[in-house]
């Protein structure tokens, strides 16, 4: 579908979610299959889910695409109506989500909401300080080697306590443990100023490195995952939400 025959759809269509849509849609690709991504994205305008076949349409490429222009919608007030009644419905009889993100709890944080999706839109596993473990990492083989999502998305936020938390070596029952896997990013962020909570900034780029290390440890542990990003079947890839301005940063 060319941009000309979108932008007569886009005049044409009484309904103005999808033609919110359909034009967001045009940034997403201009050279891959930009049709199946089309008819992807208007199922979800209407309140729909996505069917298998829609989803298996999409590269990774293009569903980090759509989740990008989720996140500017977000941050600029410009979110899709969701009808999650009805997309609750649609998913009864099954869910062919096309990604699967690992964030943190942070109630400030909410993936879905950040991105703007909907039910049946993508697998969301959390977890203090978005790391890796034995049982996250079945859980995201499931999610894309099983049920045929595309994307692995590990997301990480400014100011997270669980950092902050590792930076101070708290100690605290359970938590001890799971701070003790965050310790490593600390080591491994080069920074020159003071390294301490108290400095937002240190804070942050430790954040960072710990995404990247858990983007570096999903393949490094997974082998199912890797060898699917190697046969270009999912992307993984790393990001930070800024809690100021509500941007996801994406990590090439």
């Amino acid at each position: 579908m060319s941009e000309r025959s979108v932008r007569r759809c886009s005049v044409a269509d009484p309904d103005p979610r999808r033609r919110m849509l359909l034009r967001s849609l045009l940034g997403v690709s201009v050279t891959a299959t930009l049709g199946g991504a089309l008819l992807a994205a208007t199922q979800l305008a209407r309140g729909q889910t996505l069917t298998r076949e829609q989803r298996d349409q999409l590269t990774p490429e293009q569903v980090l695409a759509l989740l990008k222009r989720g996140n500017e919608r977000f941050r600029t007030g410009q979110m899709h109506p969701h009808d999650y009644l009805a997309q609750k419905r649609a998913t009864l009889g099954g869910q062919y989500p096309a990604a699967a993100i690992l964030s943190c709890i942070d109630s400030r944080a909410p993936a879905e909401i950040i991105l703007d999706t909907g039910i049946g839109d993508t697998f969301n596993a959390r977890i203090a300080g978005n790391i890796s473990n034995d049982d996250l990492l079945g859980s995201l083989e499931f999610a894309c080697a099983a049920a045929g999502a595309k994307l692995v998305l590990v997301m990480g936020h400014t100011s997270c306590g669980a950092i902050k938390g590792a930076i101070d070596a708290v100690e605290l029952g359970h938590l001890t443990e799971l701070l003790n896997k965050i310790k490593p990013a600390v080591a491994a962020t080069a920074y020159g100023g003071e390294r301490s909570s108290r400095n937002a900034a240190f804070v942050d780029e430790v954040a960072a490195t710990n995404v990247r290390r858990t983007v570096a440890d999903i393949r490094a542990r997974s082998g199912v995952l890797a060898g699917l990003e190697k046969d270009g079947k999912i992307a993984i890839v790393g990001s930070m939400y800024h809690l100021q301005g509500g941007r996801v940063e994406f990590f090439g």
